[in-house]
């Protein structure tokens, strides 16, 4: 069994529509596959409407958090997406979105940048705007060469010359509200130190006494060193350990399974949750 546990889609900041997600997941041979668009839900009827056979959809999101000044992504699993507490602040977080991302447009227009609102707009869709829409700008002007080259100090990174915040959750909120809505929670990428400052281990113990359930280890951004270490950190907290691709379709190089779960944690994952269910295809439209 192939399991990815972690990509989005035009509902958020991926390329492929959710539709197209859940085709091409199985046609790279995934049994599995979540979808976790970035604080919204909303793209969870089109890939249901169109799974194949043979694939199951977990539905979750991945929803914007920081801590002591650290931003960082809490993916969410198999929660009840109408839960009204949950629902609320992703709410409040998903509509800080233009008004951060207009800022960072200016911000760059300040720095000689020949952005437009418009241009970002067109590129964002229907799709949650952030900032993977903004460093798409960035690479259509010729300024940087590749998404993640925008990511750095001179332009969005958190601190960045271009950087704006926005309203993101407490963690430990996040964990509550998650298990609040009958969901599963894991730490997305948490050692992703090339996106910026990461959380120390000591703040991802007190988050596994809150009621973590897991930290995703096997990951594009983690080094071999890396994925050692927060495996080891797993096993001393008794955290579940995920492995996903993020794929963000043909914003970024990763391929849809490139990195998976093991079925027996992703079995545990769906013991744990009573939100939701995972959904079995059944040939799409």
């Amino acid at each position: 069994m192939r399991v990815d546990l972690h990509c989005h889609s035009t509902a958020s900041d991926g390329t492929d529509t959710p539709a197209e997600l859940v085709r091409n997941a199985a046609a790279a041979g995934l049994d599995v596959v979540a979808l976790t668009d970035h604080d919204t839900t909303r793209g969870y009827g089109e890939a249901v409407a169109a799974l194949p056979a043979g694939l199951t959809l977990v539905t979750g999101a991945e929803l914007s958090c920081r801590i002591d000044g650290v931003s960082m992504h809490m993916l969410a699993y198999l929660f009840d997406p109408e839960e009204p507490e949950l629902l609320a602040e992703r709410e409040l977080v998903r509509d800080d979105r233009v008004p951060r991302a207009r800022g960072m447009v200016a911000r760059l227009q300040e720095l000689g940048v020949p952005i437009t609102w418009e241009q970002v707009a067109r590129i964002a869709g229907d799709g949650s705007v952030g900032r993977p829409h903004v460093a798409t700008a960035l690479v259509e002007l010729g300024v940087v060469p590749s998404v993640d080259d925008a990511f750095t100090g001179d332009w969005l990174a958190d601190g960045g010359r271009a950087y704006v915040p926005k309203h993101e959750t407490d963690p430990f909120e996040a964990i509550r509200l998650v298990k609040g809505a009958g969901g599963v929670t894991v730490f997305a990428h948490p050692g992703a130190s090339k996106r910026g400052r990461t959380v120390p281990e000591s703040a991802i113990a007190e988050m596994a006494a809150a009621g973590l359930d897991g930290i995703e280890v096997d990951h594009m951004d983690h080094d071999a060193d890396t994925r050692v270490r927060l495996r080891g950190l797993a096993a001393d907290l008794g955290l579940l350990v995920t492995g996903s691709s993020d794929y963000h379709g043909s914003r970024k190089t990763v391929a849809l399974g490139e990195y998976t779960t093991d079925p027996e944690v992703y079995g545990e994952i769906t013991r744990r949750a009573t939100g939701a269910f995972p959904v079995p295809g059944t040939g799409g439209i």
